[in-house]
């Protein structure tokens, strides 16, 4: 959708281009979002193209800037090559702002609409994705937002995982229920995901530990294949319905029964059955890659 309509329903102050942050000159908007603004950026001092996401004026209340503190303090803890990298957090006329690296593509959702992938383009592009979460979760990190519009794909190919605003430490001793919310605008004050990517225990409000942002990547993964969600419905009410009771339907045909099976363990509705850890996922992509590689390679 064209910024400015995503302005508009953000209720966000636009800053004019040429507008001085610090170091920070504003160049436009990348897009907007219930937490804010993103703009493109020159950092002056290094010479570099930044990101940087701007707190919106309705989010200014302690809740939200502890939020928006957490979030700069959490990514910019973890050093991976497919997380987006933070450099800077500052605040500008009463507003917080978190500086980031930039990247010159769009999201996933935009690479998925560009052109027709195939499962292991698909699988190439996620699985370095998936090991950065892997490092997030090994940090005791949790991401709990993970979506295809917060994995950012660059021109040459390469996904980086980014918002760590839904992240909370400590996995263990979550207390607060999770209240959900559809995709539109953030309500200030909500404890927020979104409901088509959320795990069963997330959305009702159970304690989250890493298997939960497992079911949300399988999620990603399994709309990325089949160009549908697994869980889809009328209202939200009756997709959280699936999501918690319905298991997802099998995948076409043209995905390798390898990468089903996959897929269908990370989308178990019990977490006990899901894969415990991201690195025992990470292993099985892998694997569905390299096997196809080999037989392949026979078939030659």
């Amino acid at each position: 959708r064209p910024a400015a309509e995503l302005l508009e329903e953000s209720a966000v102050t636009e800053l004019a281009a040429g507008t001085q942050l610090g170091p920070y000159r504003i160049e436009g908007v990348i897009g907007a979002g219930g937490m804010g603004v993103v703009y493109r950026a020159l950092d002056t001092k290094l010479n570099r193209p930044v990101a940087i996401k701007l707190l919106s004026d309705e989010l200014a209340d302690a809740a939200a800037r502890r939020r928006f503190q957490r979030e700069a303090q959490m990514a910019s803890s973890l050093n991976h090559p497919h997380i987006l990298t933070v450099y800077d957090a500052g605040e500008f006329e009463g507003r917080q702002y978190l500086v980031t690296e930039f990247v010159d593509g769009g999201t996933l959702k935009d690479w998925a609409r560009a052109e027709k992938r195939t499962w292991r383009q698909i699988v190439e592009l996620l699985v370095g994705v998936a090991d950065g979460l892997a490092t997030a979760h090994a940090a005791g990190i949790l991401h709990r937002d993970i979506k295809p519009e917060n994995i950012l794909v660059a021109k040459n190919g390469y996904a980086k995982l980014a918002d760590f605003g839904l992240a909370k430490l400590d996995l263990a001793s979550q207390s607060d229920l999770t209240r959900t919310l559809t995709e539109r605008r953030t309500r200030p004050g909500m404890v927020i995901g979104t409901i088509a990517y959320m795990s069963p225990e997330q959305a009702q409000g159970k304690p989250l530990d890493a298997r939960s942002d497992i079911f949300s990547f399988g999620v990603v993964l399994y709309e990325l294949l089949e160009g549908r969600r697994p869980f889809t419905g009328v209202t939200d009410l009756e997709v959280l319905q699936k999501m918690i009771y319905q298991p997802a339907e099998p995948l076409s045909d043209q995905v390798p029964p390898a990468l089903w099976t996959v897929v269908e363990k990370a989308l178990e509705k019990e977490p006990a059955e899901r894969y415990q850890t991201m690195p025992d996922m990470v292993v099985d992509l892998r694997h569905t890659i390299r096997q196809a590689s080999e037989v392949r390679a026979a078939g030659m």
